[in-house]
This record gives C-alpha cells, sequence and structure tokens, in this order.
C-alpha cells in the first residue's frame, strides 16, 4: 500500500493535478489498484458543470495514467533519487470509453493491468470502477524518459 506521500515520492505531481489518493495493491510488473476520492471541493466542478457536476472523462483517464506511471516506476526498481530524474510521457490513448457518470462523493478505483512491457515502454489496460461499476476504461501506452 503507498499513500498520497509516497506516491508523491514517485510522481511529479501535485494539487490540484494529483489524482491518485492512495495505491492499495500492487503487483510488480503485473497490476497495480489505486483511487482517488472525489470531492465536491475539487476545482474542476466550477465548471463542469456548476449545476450538475460531473468529473470529466479525460480526468478519469489522467487518474488511470498516473497509476500506471505508479506501477511503472515500482516495477522498474529505481531508486527514489532515480526516479527523480525520470518521468512518464503517455503516447497513446486507445478505446476510451466512458459508460457511467462519476459525481463528487464517489470514491473512483483505478484497475491498471500490465499488457506489453519491453524496456522504457509500457502498454497498460486500465479500467476504472465505482463501487464496482465500471465507469471507464481504455489502453494507455507510456514511455518512461530522463527530465
Amino acid at each position: 500500500m503507498l499513500s498520497v506521500t509516497d506516491i508523491q515520492k514517485i510522481l511529479p505531481h501535485r494539487y490540484p493535478f494529483l489524482l491518485v489518493d492512495r495505491i492499495t495493491e500492487i503487483k510488480k510488473d503485473e497490476y497495480v489498484i489505486g483511487y482517488k476520492n472525489v470531492s465536491i471541493s475539487e476545482p474542476v466542478f466550477q465548471g463542469h458543470f456548476p449545476d450538475h457536476p460531473i468529473y470529466p472523462g479525460v480526468m478519469i483517464l489522467e487518474g488511470m495514467a498516473q497509476a500506471g506511471g505508479i506501477l511503472a516506476f515500482q516495477s522498474m526498481d529505481m531508486t527514489e533519487a532515480e526516479a527523480a530524474q525520470k518521468v512518464v510521457y503517455f503516447m497513446s490513448i486507445d478505446g476510451a470509453k466512458f459508460r457511467h457518470p462519476v459525481k463528487p462523493g464517489d470514491k473512483l478505483e483505478y484497475r491498471m493491468t500490465v499488457a506489453k512491457h519491453k524496456g522504457a515502454i509500457w502498454v497498460l489496460e486500465g479500467k476504472a470502477y465505482v463501487d464496482d461499476t465500471l465507469v471507464s476504461e481504455a489502453e494507455l501506452k507510456a514511455m518512461i524518459v530522463d527530465k
């Protein structure tokens, strides 16, 4: 399990763009499960939409990407100092689907699985759930590079 302070040692993202609150399960080179608590106090809800708040699909995809980045970094057995010199660049997002709206108060769970890994390139199958209801899915391709 990784707390938000552990996650901040891995990812460069910070408020309001750090979209993973906790990693609950991780198996190197295989999968990661983490979540974000979606709160009405998030800045995105000022404009999406003021009288009907819906968490944007692009933010769900970014949260999946961040969870996938954590999986990649943890799988590569880098020290904190080595990880600090690297960044994850997403190369493509394919087959993105949004199946159910995500609203304030939801616990958005990211489940990322490694489909392929060769060198610095990672292909991840991502799914996002709220209360075991699939809300989004996509295939994400990323590369870990030097900053």
